[in-house]
């Protein structure tokens, strides 16, 4: 099944017998809107979004609270389980998530419920901006859903376990090039990478329009860093936001990958951790 679903595709599912749960994530890694204003992804739900969507709370029921885990740890998956039920996930019912555009919000909760088991679940390729269809401004409250999370092992990474990948598989680095040189370094206290990690921004997987390239360009584009199907494959970013888009991609290339949930911020929270700047890997 593709991992992913364009905007035609998902009207014709919500038209069908079996239509899709609805999940909108809305979020921004900057809290600062352009009016000065922090982002508020439940109040841009409110004032339109596809109908049927339940709003998803990334920062509460996507992540725990931050910590020295990093700065959008894994959720408590009583709270999770419960936001999925509210927003009518069950276990046998086809699930899509969309985002403002950019995708990393909307792969995270594609991420979790492949990670907890769920088996049919995809991302609006574009996000609502790809969306003609029409919007709806009333909260949807469907019915309750009957998923229980349960974790699947191997598809997470911890600190150890990326800093070992870095040596003996891919591990790959979805932040911009310049946070991973350690040239700028905008939220986390130290700039720079995992030692032995190879940069391959997130920005890269998509075109113009914030859409997915083909899958034979995006294996491609893996193919160059040594990322394929016969090697261990992990991928970090800032805090296990953008990393899991960049996971997606790999997906829709037809490579599966584990995800370091704590990612940069957490691995900088140690100072004992080892840092490495520049464009070389080492």
């Amino acid at each position: 099944m593709n991992a992913i679903i364009s905007a035609s595709e998902l009207a014709d599912a919500l038209r069908s017998e079996r239509p899709p749960v609805l999940l909108d994530v809305r979020w921004q890694l900057s809290t600062a809107a352009a009016s000065g204003q922090p982002f508020d992804g439940r109040a841009a739900y409110a004032s339109g979004h596809i109908p049927g969507a339940v709003f998803v709370d990334l920062d509460r029921e996507l992540a725990s609270a931050p910590s020295p885990r990093g700065r959008h740890p894994l959720p408590d998956l009583d709270v999770f389980g419960a936001a999925m039920r509210r927003a009518g996930v069950s276990a046998g019912t086809p699930v899509v998530a969309y985002d403002g555009g950019i995708g990393w919000a909307a792969a995270r909760a594609w991420w979790l419920l492949r990670w907890t088991g769920h088996p049919d679940v995809r991302v609006l390729d574009g996000g609502l901006p790809a969306w003609d269809g029409p919007l709806e401004t009333e909260a949807s409250a469907p019915a309750e859903g009957d998923f229980v999370p349960k974790p699947t092992e191997g598809a997470v990474l911890d600190a150890d376990g990326a800093a070992a990948l870095a040596r003996s598989g891919v591990l790959l680095d979805a932040r911009a090039g310049e946070r991973y040189r350690g040239e700028v370094e905008p939220i986390d206290p130290v700039g720079g990478h995992i030692p032995g990690a190879l940069s391959a921004p997130t920005s890269d997987n998509v075109d113009a329009d914030g859409r997915f390239r083909p899958a034979a360009e995006l294996r491609a584009r893996f193919g160059e860093l040594g990322a394929t199907r016969d090697v261990p494959v992990g991928v970090y970013c800032g805090s296990g936001v953008s990393a899991a888009h960049e996971v997606l991609a790999l997906e829709v290339a037809g490579i599966p990958a584990a995800l370091y949930v704590g990612s940069w911020s957490e691995w900088t929270s140690d100072p004992a951790r080892p840092v490495a700047v520049g464009p070389d890997p080492q």
